[in-house]
């Protein structure tokens, strides 16, 4: 019904870009298309991984994974972000045998890549991690590098995510 997710072929690897669903408010209608949405990116996923290309699935997936991924769970705790199910589901993923890029190379630091824009939160540093770079395990092993661009997000009227990257070897 939305369209949330492009596929491409790029430089032998398959580059599948996301923008998975809010679901506020929780719970209701939104919730549960969110859940639906991450059911079906987990079965289309573990097609990918069948097929043993290198895979990376890149984009916004609106879960917080951990407590660790967020500065404080306290005006959060009824957000479809970190709730039980989400969180589930991205585990879910990470069964399958994807590898979570960001976290994998930065396992001790928070890596935000989102500040909301209420409450001072981008001065405050009071961010969460909601985009995730997922590599496929022919893949994971060309991992050298990543982070986040923070400086972005500190711009002149900018997004409330700031750019998350990896860089792949040979």
């Amino acid at each position: 019904m939305q369209s949330r997710y492009i596929e491409a072929a790029v430089k032998g690897m398959i580059v599948g870009c996301l923008y998975a669903p809010n679901g506020n408010p929780q719970p209701g209608p939104k919730f549960a298309y969110k859940l639906d949405w991450l059911r079906r990116l987990q079965r289309h996923a573990k097609l990918l991984l069948k097929s043993g290309a290198p895979v990376v699935l890149a984009g916004d997936y609106n879960v917080v994974p951990t407590d660790f991924d967020i500065y404080s769970l306290r005006s959060w705790k009824d957000d479809a972000l970190v709730q039980p199910a989400p969180r589930a589901a991205f585990d879910g993923l990470l069964a399958q045998g994807w590898t979570d890029g960001l976290r994998t190379l930065h396992p001790d630091e928070p890596m935000y890549t989102f500040w909301d824009y209420k409450r001072h939160r981008w001065e405050r540093d009071a961010g969460l991690r909601l985009d995730h770079l997922l590599l496929s395990p022919r893949l994971a092993p060309r991992l050298k590098r990543g982070g986040v661009d923070r400086e972005e997000r500190g711009r002149e009227s900018p997004s409330d995510h700031a750019p998350a990257w990896i860089e792949l070897g040979k």
